[in-house]
């Protein structure tokens, strides 16, 4: 893990320092970047099959050796070392401030070395006016379950749960042997068996109102599977249906807190969004609860279904006493 994370910015630095030095010795660049000059042959020798989209004579990065010496002849436009913009370094500090949050991260220190590079880098490039500050205070509930959590994950120790399902809106009780904590799309999850499903299930942490660690051992049965995250955690289900909303900026917190794809930009900081859901009741409760911040577009029964249960509610609301 280390040799690749070092390499992508060795490799993003070498064209731009090769420019302003031509004629280097390999052995100076290898000095001046820390590592062996063997490895340096490795990197210059992939940097020759990198360029411009065509990739062909005139596309990619030209080098010149003569002796133990290199000069770059063409640079495919990386003349400039990568900077960062405030916004770029930002969106990497709070990823990076997640991963480090996540329990059972295999080089926590590595991670905090990256956070701290990107940190100092931002502090000295910055603009004026731009601050990243992302120092936040952790709410006790939420470090309380965190630390509860990892606890149970790394002493192998069953746990007891409080745990919120939206798509229910309810909250349940349930015992589960932890496996593993995931970090999936900027968000912890915690990877158990869970006893009363009879299987594996990924709950989020920020949705565990309360978790005790037990004194029993976890045990989940051999056939215990990690969930395949690769390509997401949540794929299209055929009995599932598709709505198609357009949530309203107040509104916007669904995409954030519920299963949604596609999400695209409308005018006024509205989204439209796609949401899969298999029951219809529940789907019609929890638009109704948002009122006037989202419209449903499709499918056609949906929005009749919402449109019908609004217009009831409202002639009950007339026949209520004035108050």
């Amino acid at each position: 893990m280390t040799a690749s994370t070092d390499r992508l910015p060795r490799l993003l630095a070498l064209v731009p320092y090769l420019l302003a030095r031509p004629g280097v010795p390999i052995d100076e660049v290898a000095e001046d970047f820390e590592v062996t000059p063997k490895q340096i042959r490795k990197d210059l020798e992939l940097l020759w099959m990198c360029g411009l989209p065509g990739y062909g004579p005139g596309d990619l990065i030209d080098l010149s050796f003569e002796g133990d010496t290199v000069t770059v002849t063409f640079d495919a436009g990386m003349s400039r070392p990568l900077r960062l913009t405030a916004a770029e370094a930002t969106s990497l500090l709070v990823a990076l401030r997640a991963l480090a949050d996540t329990p059972g991260v295999a080089d926590q220190d590595a991670v905090q070395r990256a956070a701290a590079k990107i940190e100092a880098a931002v502090g000295q490039a910055q603009p004026a006016g731009v601050a990243v500050g992302l120092a936040m205070r952790e709410a006790p509930e939420t470090a309380r379950v965190r630390d509860a959590v990892s606890e149970g994950v790394l002493s192998r120790r069953a746990l007891h749960l409080r745990y919120y399902t939206p798509s229910r809106d309810e909250i349940t009780e349930r015992v589960v042997d932890p496996m593993r904590v995931l970090l999936v799309e900027g968000r912890n999850y915690l990877e158990a068996w869970c006893r009363a499903a009879d299987g594996v299930r990924l709950f989020r942490l920020d949705r565990i109102d309360a978790v005790d660690v037990l004194d029993e051992p976890a045990a989940p049965p051999p056939h215990a599977t990690p969930t395949d995250t690769s390509e997401g955690l949540f794929r299209p289900d055929p009995s599932q249906r598709t709505a198609v909303l357009v949530l309203e900026p107040d509104a916007r917190w669904v995409a954030e807190y519920y299963p949604t794809d596609g999400l695209v930009e409308l005018d006024g900081g509205r989204a439209r969004v796609l949401m899969r859901y298999a029951d219809t009741a529940r789907m019609v409760r929890l638009l109704l609860g948002l009122g006037g911040e989202v419209h449903v577009e499709e499918p056609a029964d949906l929005v009749a279904e919402v449109a019908r249960q609004a217009d009831a509610a409202l002639r009950r609301a007339d026949h209520l006493p004035a108050t």
